[in-house]
């Protein structure tokens, strides 16, 4: 089973996301709601994925991509944004996370995104 870590400052988001991954079979190990929380769990947890939202108070979501990327380079993050205008190729390119996917989510899209990461040669 694939571990994921979800980390948004929203609580309603972050309870129907984790409630979405666990239908699709994932193992949602914890969750947080800013970027330092996702590197402190991503250094105890070690998931497989981490599912990531870039704008949260204090600690965004681009200083966790940053630090957890500086330590682990092929941590797998995946960015959850309702932002259409967040420039899908700058935040692959320049932030070199995994995928990004859109708010409101979409079940379809997410399984391919996973099976493209976990289940195909």
């Amino acid at each position: 089973m694939v571990s994921c870590i979800v980390v948004d400052d929203d609580p309603e988001t972050v309870s129907s996301f984790c409630e979405l991954l666990d239908m699709i079979g994932l193992d949602v190990l914890i969750t947080g709601s800013n970027g330092q929380d996702a590197v402190d769990m991503y250094e105890k947890h070690r998931p497989d994925l981490i599912f990531i939202n870039l704008i949260m108070p204090e600690f965004d979501g681009f200083y966790g991509i940053k630090n957890i990327l500086k330590n682990y380079p092929d941590a797998k993050i995946v960015v959850v944004t309702g932002d259409l205008l967040a420039g899908e190729s700058y935040l692959m390119n320049t932030l070199k996370v995994t995928a990004v996917i859109y708010k409101p989510f979409d079940m379809t899209i997410i399984k391919r995104m996973l099976t493209s990461l976990f289940f195909t040669n």
